[in-house]
């Protein structure tokens, strides 16, 4: 079985519901995002106190990314014609070069154990929200016991936090909520995308090149030739590798694995992992306050469930933006979607 057929979203989400394997696959996906995610927000948080600034992460991450990822879609079994190459916009625009300004800003203005705990920790709560919104997937009361937890958890470390720093940056606290939003609505978007998981993390590297370099060239926003040359080794990989290629590709193995809410889920451990990096990395040491916080936090997910769920008629049909109407019989959808995308591997 290739990674296309392995891949099909839709088909492999209602299949195989319990199936233990799976979920494990989908949680040892899910930490491998978690784990490079929460060294992202501590390696962005280095570069931006020393020379670097949040368009140069940009850059690296997308300009690399687009670089290593790009051939995906033109050669192998996993080449895409290019009449579907469009279909990437949105996720570019969710979970691309938008999503990593609004948390770079938000680094910027906070501390790196705010905003890896802001973003991540609220985007299941609001992925739940879209869901029950528009989809009427009410959540359960163990649900809503957890989203209680993390909410409490984030506004109690918000209190922490301003009492000492003595303000809050209204501007860069706006900009991690938005950012979790726009993660939210791409966990939710990604399974009737109609591509797999590499060809998803590829899209998404390509267009928010495409979209971003020619602003970043043509107004002169570098400031790569300030940093030091071991720095931009560094960064280098971290950004153009780890998180363009792993990072993207392991969050979305455990969306297609586990679900988009339950996958959810598991980001919001982000927060611990982050919080303990920081501590030998950059010198931020939380205060016993802040670590209850985050503690609450860190239960509150584990509260949530963890496992793969189905998608409703109601979820599959109400919003073409996020999943595509029921206009044929499931079977002729997923093979006309795979032909259209040229994912069957033909010569396209």
């Amino acid at each position: 079985m290739n990674i296309a057929t392995a891949d099909n979203l839709p088909a492999q989400s209602n299949r195989a519901v319990s199936n233990p394997w799976r979920i494990a696959r989908g949680v040892i996906w899910g930490s491998l995002a978690v784990v490079v995610l929460s060294g992202w927000f501590v390696v962005t948080r280095v570069g931006l106190r020393q020379d670097l600034r949040v368009w140069d992460v940009m850059a690296l991450r997308f300009g690399e990314g687009a670089l290593f990822l790009t051939p995906v879609l033109l050669v192998g079994p996993l080449r895409l014609r290019v009449q579907a190459w469009p279909s990437g916009i949105i996720l570019a625009l969710l979970w691309g070069a938008p999503f990593i300004l609004l948390v770079g800003l938000g680094l910027q203005a906070t501390s790196a154990t705010m905003t890896s705990t802001v973003t991540p920790a609220l985007m299941p709560v609001f992925a739940g929200f879209v869901a029950w919104t528009f989809f009427g997937e009410r959540p359960s009361r163990r649900q809503l016991s957890g989203y209680g937890m993390i909410a409490a958890g984030l506004f109690a470390l918000v209190c922490v936090y301003v009492q000492a720093a003595g303000r809050l940056d209204m501007g860069g606290a706006a900009a991690l909520v938005t950012a979790a939003v726009l993660w939210a609505v791409y966990t939710l978007r990604l399974p009737r995308a109609g591509v797999t998981s590499l060809q998803a993390a590829a899209l998404i590297c390509f267009w928010s090149a495409i979209l971003y370099l020619p602003l970043y060239l043509g107004f002169s926003l570098s400031s790569l030739t300030h940093a030091s040359e071991g720095e931009l080794v560094f960064q280098s990989i971290y950004q153009g590798i780890m998180m363009s290629v792993v990072a993207l590709f392991a969050f979305n193995r455990a969306v297609v694995l586990l679900g988009p809410r339950a996958a959810a889920v598991i980001i919001a451990l982000v927060p611990v992992t982050t919080t303990l990096l920081a501590i030998p990395v950059l010198g931020e040491l939380p205060s016993w306050p802040s670590a209850a916080a985050i503690c609450i936090i860190a239960l509150g997910s584990a509260w949530l469930p963890v496992r793969p769920t189905k998608a409703t008629k109601r979820e599959k049909a109400n919003d073409p933006l996020l999943f595509p109407p029921d206009a044929q019989p499931r079977e002729s959808r997923a093979d006309a979607r795979r032909d259209r995308l040229g994912l069957s591997g033909g010569s396209g």
